[in-house]
């Protein structure tokens, strides 16, 4: 839709002034919000791959002469391509800024609650600046206000290796995460800062789509597990993705960190400080096309028992996170879309269309053990499934999707009200909702192929209100009533969203001529099959309790 922006000067109190602008719609001339972009949440670290370092209680972003003008864009974090939505415009390694959304008027008295969104793009790709907030705000009851960060990616954001653990410890730093550990320090500065936009810090809905919807689970899961007292996240917002299986262990990232030294013509044989030198001195583009070029090319989290516990997993099968989330009324809004392997068999798919080509892209993502086990379940006899047109994009769209989405999302339900005591916790079912979208809106035809039908993002056009794009008339009664009213409640914390599921093996759904059923939802007990299958695989070495349960 187009817009129209004005100048907005606002203070900050003791973090000083900054202009944004006002938006309106450039149709109706309507004021809509107020925008702040590249709002700065924490300082760049001294090196590459180490934590990024808290605003000082003494800093400001300008003066009422001087302000800081942020009418523009977060910096993005330099990345991997992927369609046309990883523009080299922008990147910039100190990418530790956010885009704030504000509502027009004052604020109620204990503030505005807040939504914060985590964009998606595979923890490889993307860009807060690819959301707009500005129709949400203006022309729906949302009166919340929106905070996007920016966070590193990739290779700058997961890298991990015992050479960078040794150059972590001498700083008194843990390592490996750090793209996790922005977005936790992003969702710091929101709960202390947030007040001087008008909004309530202790009411965040913690929200992201697709990658970021996976971080969403991992950022829970450690709010979870810190004390009361340090808990930031309210409500949470599961959009298109899930946990899926314990990441990576240290020594399988060893190997990636390896592979990337030898594409980079580093030699192993090198002291560990000089192959960092190296890699630190190596401009990001450089970096990039390396890490693009290996086997295990795709770069996630590790876990490192500082910010993914070891134990993890086994936390969600005997009920310790059900407990917790009972314990601090947390209310999670989960779902997906009918079609989402379309896109995700685009995502650096397969180089040959053979079985084995899907297999070693597969392995590009999950540990050996995992794939194996996926081969089984899916292929048993080595054949193309006769749904499948092909190995490199239908069938690994298909697997990688519900691996992403579909069977992992209905395990980690499982796994929450179904504990492996066969001991469900009490009050797990009312905290969860579920959806199905299979229904599209005109303006996803923008981004997404229409033959694609309701594929991976093109709700994001929903719940974000047209995302920037203009919504036909026709269309906004349509998920107002089906999805944004109940969306705005929960945001809100209201207890009656008006959802109309009876337990969890209900969904919402959003069917193509626009009306809303109550589906039992029938690919329950295949999500369920894989999910057990996948545990019980056994790959990792637990190693021992956290100190933080």
């Amino acid at each position: 839709m187009e817009t129209i922006q004005k100048p907005y000067l606002k203070s900050l109190g003791p973090r000083g002034y900054v202009q944004g602008v006002t938006i309106s719609s450039g149709s109706s001339k309507n004021s809509l919000c107020h925008y702040f972009g590249g709002i700065r949440y924490a300082l760049p670290p001294s090196d590459r791959w180490r934590k990024a370092k808290r605003l000082p209680t003494t800093y400001t972003y300008g003066t009422k002469d001087d302000p800081f003008q942020c009418p523009g864009s977060s910096g993005v974090c330099p990345q991997a391509a992927f369609m046309d939505l990883a523009a080299t415009e922008g990147w910039d390694e100190d990418c530790f800024q956010c885009n704030v959304w504000v509502p027009l008027g004052e604020p109620p008295k204990n503030g505005w609650p807040v939504l914060f969104f985590i964009h998606g793009g595979f923890l490889q790709f993307g860009s807060p600046n690819s959301f707009h907030a500005a129709a949400l705000l203006g022309e729906t009851d949302m009166n919340a206000i929106v905070v996007t960060p920016a966070y590193r990616l990739g290779p700058l954001g997961f890298l991990y290796s015992s050479e960078l653990e040794n150059d972590a410890a001498s700083v008194g730093e843990t390592v490996g995460n750090h793209g996790f550990w922005d977005q936790r320090m992003a969702l710091e500065w929101t709960r202390d800062n947030i007040s001087v936009f008008g909004g309530n810090g202790s009411e965040i809905t913690l929200t992201g789509y697709s990658a970021g919807a996976y971080s969403v689970c991992y950022q829970l899961a450690y709010d979870l597990h810190a004390p009361d007292s340090e808990s930031l996240v309210r409500r949470a917002c599961i959009w298109s993705n899930s946990f899926t299986v314990q990441p990576k262990t240290p020594a399988l990232a060893q190997t990636q960190f390896n592979q990337l030294l030898s594409a980079l013509h580093i030699p192993a044989s090198l002291p560990g400080p000089e192959k960092l030198r190296r890699l630190r001195s190596t401009p990001h583009k450089t970096l990039l096309g390396a890490a693009t070029s290996i086997d295990l090319h795709e770069f996630r989290p590790t876990t490192d028992n500082a910010f993914i516990l070891n134990n993890l997993f086994h936390t969600l099968d005997n009920g310790v996170l059900a407990r917790k989330l009972v314990a601090r009324n947390i209310r999670i809004i989960t779902g997906e879309c009918r079609d989402e392997h379309f896109l995700y068999g685009t995502w650096r798919p397969p180089p040959q269309d053979t079985l084995g080509g899907l297999r070693h892209r597969l392995l590009a993502d999950y540990p050996r053990p995992i794939v194996d086990t996926l081969m089984r379940i899916y292929y048993p006899n080595g054949t193309l499934p006769r749904d499948c047109e092909n190995w490199d994009s239908d069938a690994f769209g298909r697997i990688y999707a519900d691996m992403q989405v579909h069977n992992m999302q209905r395990g980690f339900i499982y796994a929450l009200t179904n504990s492996a005591t066969n001991k469900p916790v009490p009050g797990i079912e009312k905290l969860i909702f579920r959806y199905r979208m299979e229904y599209r809106l005109s303006c996803a035809d923008r981004s997404l192929p229409p033959a694609w039908g309701v594929t991976h993002a093109t709700d994001q056009y929903i719940w974000f209100w047209g995302n920037g794009e203009a919504i036909k008339e026709s269309e906004k009664g349509i998920i107002k009533r089906a999805v944004v009213d109940g969306f705005i409640k929960f945001v809100h914390g209201e207890e009656d969203l008006g959802w109309g599921t009876d337990g969890y093996k209900e969904m919402r759904t959003l069917k193509p001529d626009g009306s809303v059923v109550i589906w039992r939802d029938e690919l329950w007990d295949e999500g369920v099959r894989v999910w057990k299958a996948l545990r019980e695989v056994g790959e990792y070495s637990d190693g021992g309790t956290s100190p933080r349960l």
